[in-house]
Protein backbone atom coordinates (compact mmCIF):
# COMPACT_ATOMS: atom_id res chain seq x y z
CA UNK A 1 0.00 0.00 0.00
CA UNK A 2 2.77 2.53 0.91
CA UNK A 3 3.98 1.50 -2.80
CA UNK A 4 0.51 2.58 -4.37
CA UNK A 5 0.83 5.80 -2.32
CA UNK A 6 4.13 6.52 -3.17
CA UNK A 7 3.59 6.24 -7.03
CA UNK A 8 0.08 8.07 -6.78
CA UNK A 9 1.79 10.50 -5.10
CA UNK A 10 -0.79 10.41 -2.53
CA UNK A 11 -1.11 9.44 1.62
CA UNK A 12 -1.34 5.76 2.70
CA UNK A 13 -5.06 6.73 3.88
CA UNK A 14 -5.96 7.82 0.44
CA UNK A 15 -5.22 4.71 -0.47
CA UNK A 16 -7.20 2.84 1.89
CA UNK A 17 -9.89 4.78 0.94
CA UNK A 18 -9.95 4.24 -2.77
CA UNK A 19 -10.20 0.27 -1.97
CA UNK A 20 -12.89 0.61 0.45
CA UNK A 21 -14.76 2.23 -2.06
CA UNK A 22 -14.86 5.38 0.55
CA UNK A 23 -16.91 8.17 -0.64
CA UNK A 24 -14.84 11.17 0.77
CA UNK A 25 -12.06 10.33 -2.40
CA UNK A 26 -12.29 12.78 -5.59
CA UNK A 27 -12.86 10.89 -9.15
CA UNK A 28 -9.02 12.26 -10.24
CA UNK A 29 -7.63 11.28 -7.19
CA UNK A 30 -9.49 7.74 -6.97
CA UNK A 31 -8.35 7.26 -10.74
CA UNK A 32 -4.62 7.87 -10.01
CA UNK A 33 -4.77 5.34 -7.03
CA UNK A 34 -6.07 2.74 -10.04
CA UNK A 35 -3.84 3.50 -12.18
CA UNK A 36 -1.14 3.04 -9.60
CA UNK A 37 -2.77 -0.23 -8.41
CA UNK A 38 -2.54 -1.82 -11.80
CA UNK A 39 1.07 -0.39 -12.40
CA UNK A 40 2.43 -1.88 -8.86
CA UNK A 41 0.72 -5.27 -9.34
CA UNK A 42 -0.95 -4.23 -5.72
CA UNK A 43 -3.25 -7.48 -4.20
CA UNK A 44 -4.82 -6.59 -0.85
CA UNK A 45 -4.24 -8.65 2.18
CA UNK A 46 -7.47 -11.00 3.14
CA UNK A 47 -5.47 -12.30 6.22
CA UNK A 48 -3.94 -8.98 7.20
CA UNK A 49 -7.57 -7.14 6.64
CA UNK A 50 -8.72 -10.15 8.58
CA UNK A 51 -6.41 -9.41 11.57
CA UNK A 52 -7.45 -5.82 11.73
CA UNK A 53 -11.35 -6.38 10.97
CA UNK A 54 -11.79 -9.76 12.54
CA UNK A 55 -13.99 -10.77 9.51
CA UNK A 56 -12.79 -13.08 7.02
CA UNK A 57 -15.78 -12.35 4.39
CA UNK A 58 -15.70 -15.74 3.84
CA UNK A 59 -19.06 -18.57 5.39
CA UNK A 60 -18.57 -21.82 5.60
CA UNK A 61 -21.05 -24.38 3.82
CA UNK A 62 -21.23 -27.91 5.08
CA UNK A 63 -22.19 -30.21 2.41
CA UNK A 64 -22.61 -34.14 1.59
CA UNK A 65 -20.82 -35.39 -0.75
CA UNK A 66 -22.94 -36.27 -4.17
CA UNK A 67 -23.10 -35.55 -7.49
CA UNK A 68 -27.04 -34.81 -7.26
CA UNK A 69 -28.32 -32.06 -8.70
CA UNK A 70 -29.88 -30.90 -5.87
CA UNK A 71 -26.96 -30.12 -4.03
CA UNK A 72 -25.09 -28.11 -7.33
CA UNK A 73 -28.48 -26.13 -7.31
CA UNK A 74 -28.56 -25.00 -3.73
CA UNK A 75 -25.06 -24.69 -3.96
CA UNK A 76 -25.71 -22.15 -6.63
CA UNK A 77 -27.94 -20.20 -4.69
CA UNK A 78 -25.55 -19.98 -1.65
CA UNK A 79 -22.62 -18.88 -3.93
CA UNK A 80 -24.89 -15.97 -5.58
CA UNK A 81 -26.31 -14.72 -2.35
CA UNK A 82 -22.82 -14.46 -0.68
CA UNK A 83 -20.96 -12.79 -3.94
CA UNK A 84 -24.44 -10.17 -3.59
CA UNK A 85 -23.18 -9.78 0.02
CA UNK A 86 -19.93 -9.30 -0.44
CA UNK A 87 -18.91 -12.62 1.51
CA UNK A 88 -16.79 -15.58 -0.15
CA UNK A 89 -18.08 -19.17 0.18
CA UNK A 90 -15.49 -21.89 1.45
CA UNK A 91 -16.60 -25.58 1.57
CA UNK A 92 -16.64 -28.82 3.64
CA UNK A 93 -17.74 -31.99 2.71
CA UNK A 94 -18.67 -35.56 4.68
CA UNK A 95 -19.43 -38.59 3.10
CA UNK A 96 -20.75 -39.77 6.27
CA UNK A 97 -23.80 -38.06 8.39
CA UNK A 98 -22.80 -39.38 11.66
CA UNK A 99 -21.91 -36.25 14.30
CA UNK A 100 -18.28 -37.13 14.62
CA UNK A 101 -18.18 -37.07 10.77
CA UNK A 102 -20.17 -33.30 10.48
CA UNK A 103 -18.57 -32.22 13.39
CA UNK A 104 -14.77 -32.46 11.49
CA UNK A 105 -16.22 -30.81 9.01
CA UNK A 106 -17.13 -27.77 10.95
CA UNK A 107 -13.78 -27.88 12.90
CA UNK A 108 -12.32 -27.32 9.57
CA UNK A 109 -13.87 -24.29 8.33
CA UNK A 110 -14.20 -22.58 11.78
CA UNK A 111 -10.19 -23.14 11.78
CA UNK A 112 -10.12 -21.28 8.30
CA UNK A 113 -11.95 -18.24 10.71
CA UNK A 114 -15.22 -18.08 8.47
CA UNK A 115 -17.89 -15.79 9.96
CA UNK A 116 -20.52 -18.06 9.60
CA UNK A 117 -21.64 -21.47 8.79
CA UNK A 118 -24.26 -23.01 6.52
CA UNK A 119 -25.15 -26.36 7.58
CA UNK A 120 -26.64 -28.05 4.38
CA UNK A 121 -26.68 -31.72 5.70
CA UNK A 122 -29.96 -33.12 7.93
CA UNK A 123 -27.75 -32.48 11.29
CA UNK A 124 -29.85 -34.03 14.20
CA UNK A 125 -29.85 -33.15 17.54
CA UNK A 126 -26.31 -33.30 19.18
CA UNK A 127 -25.24 -31.58 22.29
CA UNK A 128 -21.31 -31.84 20.91
CA UNK A 129 -22.01 -30.14 18.00
CA UNK A 130 -23.78 -27.33 19.25
CA UNK A 131 -20.95 -26.66 21.43
CA UNK A 132 -18.62 -26.98 18.99
CA UNK A 133 -20.33 -24.18 17.02
CA UNK A 134 -21.17 -21.77 19.91
CA UNK A 135 -21.08 -18.46 18.54
CA UNK A 136 -20.82 -18.43 15.74
CA UNK A 137 -23.48 -17.59 13.53
CA UNK A 138 -25.15 -20.71 11.80
CA UNK A 139 -28.04 -21.56 10.13
CA UNK A 140 -29.15 -25.02 8.81
CA UNK A 141 -30.93 -26.53 5.86
CA UNK A 142 -33.42 -28.79 6.70
CA UNK A 143 -31.91 -30.11 10.17
CA UNK A 144 -32.75 -29.52 13.57
CA UNK A 145 -33.45 -26.35 15.67
CA UNK A 146 -31.20 -26.94 18.59
CA UNK A 147 -27.83 -27.35 16.55
CA UNK A 148 -27.76 -23.85 14.80
CA UNK A 149 -28.92 -20.47 15.70
CA UNK A 150 -31.53 -20.53 12.34
CA UNK A 151 -33.09 -23.16 10.33
CA UNK A 152 -34.48 -22.44 6.41
CA UNK A 153 -36.03 -25.45 5.52
CA UNK A 154 -38.71 -26.58 2.38
CA UNK A 155 -41.78 -28.32 4.12
CA UNK A 156 -41.05 -31.71 3.26
CA UNK A 157 -44.38 -32.80 5.05
CA UNK A 158 -46.34 -30.49 2.78
CA UNK A 159 -44.40 -31.99 0.01
CA UNK A 160 -45.37 -35.79 0.63
CA UNK A 161 -49.06 -34.27 1.27
CA UNK A 162 -49.23 -32.73 -1.74
CA UNK A 163 -47.73 -35.61 -4.26
CA UNK A 164 -50.31 -38.55 -1.95
CA UNK A 165 -53.45 -36.03 -2.38
CA UNK A 166 -52.93 -35.51 -6.29
CA UNK A 167 -53.14 -39.19 -7.01
CA UNK A 168 -55.46 -39.77 -4.61
CA UNK A 169 -57.69 -37.17 -6.35
CA UNK A 170 -57.15 -39.10 -9.85
CA UNK A 171 -58.82 -41.87 -8.06
CA UNK A 172 -56.20 -44.27 -7.33
CA UNK A 173 -57.49 -46.17 -4.07
CA UNK A 174 -53.97 -45.93 -2.15
CA UNK A 175 -50.43 -44.71 -2.94
CA UNK A 176 -47.00 -46.44 -2.82
CA UNK A 177 -44.56 -44.72 -1.75
CA UNK A 178 -40.28 -45.21 -2.51
CA UNK A 179 -38.52 -43.00 0.47
CA UNK A 180 -35.25 -42.12 0.70
CA UNK A 181 -32.97 -43.53 2.95
CA UNK A 182 -34.16 -43.18 6.80
CA UNK A 183 -31.14 -41.10 8.36
CA UNK A 184 -31.99 -38.42 6.02
CA UNK A 185 -34.72 -35.86 7.91
CA UNK A 186 -36.20 -34.47 4.75
CA UNK A 187 -37.08 -38.10 3.81
CA UNK A 188 -38.40 -38.30 7.02
CA UNK A 189 -40.61 -35.55 6.43
CA UNK A 190 -41.98 -36.72 2.68
CA UNK A 191 -42.76 -39.80 4.38
CA UNK A 192 -45.06 -38.56 7.39
CA UNK A 193 -46.84 -36.35 4.72
CA UNK A 194 -47.97 -39.59 2.36
CA UNK A 195 -48.53 -41.04 5.71
CA UNK A 196 -50.64 -38.20 6.67
CA UNK A 197 -52.44 -38.21 3.32
CA UNK A 198 -53.48 -41.36 3.60
CA UNK A 199 -54.72 -41.07 7.05
CA UNK A 200 -57.16 -38.51 6.56
CA UNK A 201 -58.50 -40.09 3.19
CA UNK A 202 -58.59 -43.39 5.25
CA UNK A 203 -56.63 -45.52 2.65
CA UNK A 204 -55.22 -48.53 2.96
CA UNK A 205 -51.13 -47.85 3.90
CA UNK A 206 -49.02 -49.86 1.90
CA UNK A 207 -45.43 -50.84 2.93
CA UNK A 208 -42.43 -48.29 2.18
CA UNK A 209 -39.98 -49.01 0.27
CA UNK A 210 -36.45 -47.82 0.65
CA UNK A 211 -33.97 -46.52 -1.98
CA UNK A 212 -30.60 -44.32 -1.90
CA UNK A 213 -31.67 -41.33 -3.66
CA UNK A 214 -30.03 -43.17 -6.66
CA UNK A 215 -31.60 -44.16 -10.26
CA UNK A 216 -30.79 -47.36 -9.87
CA UNK A 217 -32.11 -47.99 -6.33
CA UNK A 218 -35.53 -46.39 -7.98
CA UNK A 219 -34.58 -49.21 -11.14
CA UNK A 220 -34.49 -51.93 -8.22
CA UNK A 221 -37.63 -50.91 -6.66
CA UNK A 222 -39.37 -50.26 -10.18
CA UNK A 223 -38.83 -54.30 -10.69
CA UNK A 224 -40.51 -54.99 -7.49
CA UNK A 225 -43.41 -52.99 -7.65
CA UNK A 226 -43.74 -53.80 -11.41
CA UNK A 227 -44.63 -57.48 -10.62
CA UNK A 228 -47.67 -56.31 -7.96
CA UNK A 229 -50.83 -55.90 -9.70
CA UNK A 230 -52.45 -53.87 -7.31
CA UNK A 231 -50.01 -51.36 -7.49
CA UNK A 232 -51.32 -48.29 -9.37
CA UNK A 233 -49.65 -45.18 -8.03
CA UNK A 234 -46.27 -44.46 -6.53
CA UNK A 235 -44.57 -41.45 -4.59
CA UNK A 236 -41.21 -41.17 -5.30
CA UNK A 237 -38.82 -39.12 -2.85
CA UNK A 238 -36.64 -37.77 -5.78
CA UNK A 239 -36.56 -37.73 -9.57
CA UNK A 240 -33.58 -39.26 -9.68
CA UNK A 241 -35.30 -42.57 -8.11
CA UNK A 242 -38.47 -41.69 -10.05
CA UNK A 243 -36.28 -42.29 -13.44
CA UNK A 244 -34.96 -45.29 -12.29
CA UNK A 245 -38.57 -46.48 -11.12
CA UNK A 246 -39.98 -45.66 -14.68
CA UNK A 247 -37.26 -47.55 -16.40
CA UNK A 248 -37.92 -50.97 -13.54
CA UNK A 249 -41.91 -50.74 -14.23
CA UNK A 250 -41.74 -50.58 -18.01
CA UNK A 251 -39.28 -53.45 -18.30
CA UNK A 252 -41.43 -55.34 -16.33
CA UNK A 253 -44.74 -54.67 -19.24
CA UNK A 254 -46.13 -51.54 -16.94
CA UNK A 255 -46.98 -48.25 -18.43
CA UNK A 256 -46.97 -44.94 -16.96
CA UNK A 257 -49.20 -43.20 -16.57
CA UNK A 258 -51.63 -46.27 -18.42
CA UNK A 259 -51.26 -48.22 -15.80
CA UNK A 260 -49.16 -46.88 -12.42
CA UNK A 261 -48.64 -43.07 -12.34
CA UNK A 262 -45.82 -41.98 -10.34
CA UNK A 263 -44.90 -38.55 -8.64
CA UNK A 264 -41.66 -37.26 -8.28
CA UNK A 265 -39.97 -34.85 -5.48
CA UNK A 266 -37.74 -32.18 -6.98
CA UNK A 267 -38.58 -31.00 -10.00
CA UNK A 268 -34.85 -31.38 -11.43
CA UNK A 269 -33.94 -30.09 -14.77
CA UNK A 270 -34.58 -33.76 -16.56
CA UNK A 271 -38.19 -33.77 -14.83
CA UNK A 272 -40.14 -32.16 -17.93
CA UNK A 273 -37.82 -34.37 -20.49
CA UNK A 274 -38.11 -37.74 -19.40
CA UNK A 275 -40.32 -39.68 -21.06
CA UNK A 276 -43.06 -39.07 -19.59
CA UNK A 277 -42.78 -35.56 -18.85
CA UNK A 278 -42.78 -36.59 -14.77
CA UNK A 279 -45.35 -34.80 -12.05
CA UNK A 280 -43.39 -33.93 -9.59
CA UNK A 281 -43.02 -32.06 -6.19
CA UNK A 282 -40.95 -28.47 -7.03
CA UNK A 283 -38.11 -27.37 -4.18
CA UNK A 284 -36.43 -24.15 -4.86
CA UNK A 285 -33.47 -25.24 -4.42
CA UNK A 286 -31.95 -21.72 -5.39
CA UNK A 287 -34.31 -20.11 -3.23
CA UNK A 288 -33.06 -22.70 -0.29
CA UNK A 289 -29.46 -21.45 -0.61
CA UNK A 290 -30.12 -18.03 -1.05
CA UNK A 291 -31.85 -17.32 1.86
CA UNK A 292 -29.34 -19.85 4.33
CA UNK A 293 -27.24 -17.54 2.80
CA UNK A 294 -28.64 -14.30 3.96
CA UNK A 295 -30.22 -15.56 7.30
CA UNK A 296 -26.06 -16.09 8.35
CA UNK A 297 -24.94 -12.69 6.80
CA UNK A 298 -28.06 -10.92 8.92
CA UNK A 299 -26.64 -12.95 11.54
CA UNK A 300 -22.50 -12.12 11.52
CA UNK A 301 -23.70 -8.48 10.98
CA UNK A 302 -25.71 -8.16 14.13
CA UNK A 303 -25.72 -11.55 16.19
CA UNK A 304 -28.24 -9.83 18.36
CA UNK A 305 -30.43 -10.48 15.70
CA UNK A 306 -33.77 -12.94 16.60
CA UNK A 307 -35.84 -15.09 13.76
CA UNK A 308 -37.81 -17.42 13.37
CA UNK A 309 -37.71 -20.74 11.31
CA UNK A 310 -38.03 -19.91 7.17
CA UNK A 311 -40.04 -22.49 5.84
CA UNK A 312 -40.16 -22.30 2.04
CA UNK A 313 -43.48 -24.38 0.38
CA UNK A 314 -42.92 -27.23 -2.36
CA UNK A 315 -45.13 -26.26 -5.65
CA UNK A 316 -46.52 -29.84 -7.39
CA UNK A 317 -45.92 -29.77 -11.08
CA UNK A 318 -48.27 -31.63 -13.12
CA UNK A 319 -47.19 -33.86 -16.40
CA UNK A 320 -47.99 -36.81 -17.78
CA UNK A 321 -46.48 -39.38 -15.51
CA UNK A 322 -50.10 -39.14 -13.91
CA UNK A 323 -53.49 -40.43 -14.84
CA UNK A 324 -56.66 -41.61 -13.62
CA UNK A 325 -56.21 -45.47 -12.60
CA UNK A 326 -58.26 -47.45 -15.54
Amino acid sequence: MADVARVAGVSAQTVSRVLSGHPNVNETTRNRVRAAVEQTGYRRNSLARALVTGRSKTIGVITHETDFYSGSAMMLGMQRAARDGGYFVSTASTASLSPASIAQAVERLLDQGVDGLVIAVPVRDDESLGDLIHGTPTVVVDGMQSSATEVVAVDQVAAGRAATEHLLELGHETVWHLAGPASWNDANGRTAGWRAALEDARCTEPPVLYGDWSPESGYRNGLVLGRLPEVTAVFVASDEMAFGLIRGLTEMGRRVPEDVSVVGMDDIALAAYCAPPLTTVRQPFHLTGRLAVEHVIALIADPTTVHEPEVVLPELAVRLSTAPPR
